[in-house]
């Protein structure tokens, strides 16, 4: 995600409640902050915001947000089953944007090849999400501090090759079932739009179009093989996504 504040605002036509600070990030981690998009009802007007959540959703409920760490993404298939997921389904989801994302092919032995895959035409794309807050009790009430905003990404089984033939066109997602066996789930701009409305809260109808749609959304998706140094966190430059020959 290197995009600047600036440009997501006009990506996304959205606006900022309060000013934000967003580092340009090569190597994103889980428990990192990173920009989502979500829309609020604010005196009966539809507002659109681009807010800086940290990647790990940590329950309203929970004690502590450590646990955030092990929620960094949401099943689409059970997600309205789970109490960490299932109130923010309803009444708090949020768009991920991304420049794209890493995924690792096996080889043999300890062999892997990392892949950046990313849209072929070089615009971002944007991952179905849910939000919370987590308020910090031992911080002061007047404390801006106290709020944690914390998000996760949606994640769907990839296609086995027996439904990518029932399809009428093939799938990057065709492609992805080689490297692993879950995907994050990615938006058009009509299922973005549909996603993002709190007045909407018929979670599992929308759940649904995301999952039946997220083929259409990846459809200019391409994956290149890059380096090994995206293996290590501390890795964070431009040129962990130049592409390289792959090793298998």
């Amino acid at each position: 995600m290197a995009r600047a504040v600036g440009d997501l605002l006009a990506d996304f036509d959205a606006e900022l409640e309060n000013e934000i600070a967003l580092e340009k990030s090569w190597n994103v981690a889980p428990t990192d902050a990173v920009p989502i998009v979500l829309e609020r009802l604010v005196d009966d007007h539809l507002k659109r915001q681009l807010h800086v959540a940290k990647w790990g959703l940590v329950p309203s409920w929970a004690k502590d947000p450590k646990g955030g760490a092990r929620l960094i993404n949401a099943r689409s298939e059970t997600l309205l089953e789970k109490p960490s997921f299932k109130k923010a389904a309803v009444a708090r989801r949020c768009a991920v944007p991304a420049d794209g994302y890493y995924e690792w092919k096996k080889g043999e032995g300890k062999n892997k090849q990392p892949y950046y895959v990313h849209p072929g035409d070089g615009h971002g794309l944007v991952f179905a999400g849910l939000y919370e807050w987590w308020r910090d009790q031992s911080v002061s009430p007047d404390d801006p501090g106290r709020w944690l905003l914390s998000m996760s990404i949606l994640t769907a089984d990839t296609p086995t090759a027996e439904s990518a033939r029932t399809r009428r066109s093939a799938s990057v997602f065709d492609e992805l079932t080689a490297l692993h066996d879950r995907v994050p789930l990615p938006m058009d701009t009509g299922t973005m739009e549909a996603w993002l409305d709190p007045r909407e809260k018929d979670a599992a109808g929308l759940v649904d179009m995301v999952r039946s749609k997220a083929h259409d959304a990846a459809a200019g998706w391409t994956l290149d093989p890059v380096g090994s140094a995206v293996g290590n966190v501390r890795n964070n430059s431009p040129e962990l996504i130049e592409p390289v020959e792959g090793l298998f």
